[in-house]
């Protein structure tokens, strides 16, 4: 499955508040289809790895390769891809900030 397809597969209204969901919803997909975001649990933490690597439209079409023995529903799933892609430690002005320069494919090959 693919970040986009994920984002397909969960209720939308349950993420009509989230900003990331709404852009990423929005953002064409392009290249990439060869990178895969790593979904691994190390202790009690969730890791994941590659959700930063690309523009938004690259990073929709990453694969998700997810731990086998890890147990996870498609919300529980995008949720901890949301949390590494937020980096739980920024504020909404300079998250809004970060991503409206993401969708700018210009600036966003220069950023990554």
């Amino acid at each position: 499955m693919t970040l986009r397809e994920l984002i397909l597969s969960v209720d939308a209204e349950k993420y009509a508040a989230s900003q990331l969901y709404q852009v990423l919803l929005k953002a064409k997909p392009e290249y990439g289809a060869n990178r895969c975001i790593e979904v691994k649990k190390m202790g009690e933490n969730i890791i994941v790895t590659n959700a930063h690597v690309g523009s938004l439209g690259d990073i929709l079409t990453y694969r998700i390769d997810v731990e086998p023995d890890l147990k996870l529903s498609n919300m529980q799933l995008l949720d901890a891809i949301f949390n590494e892609m937020t980096t739980n430690g920024f504020s909404e002005t300079e998250q809004s900030n970060f991503w409206n320069e993401m969708t700018n494919l210009q600036k966003a090959k220069i950023i990554r």
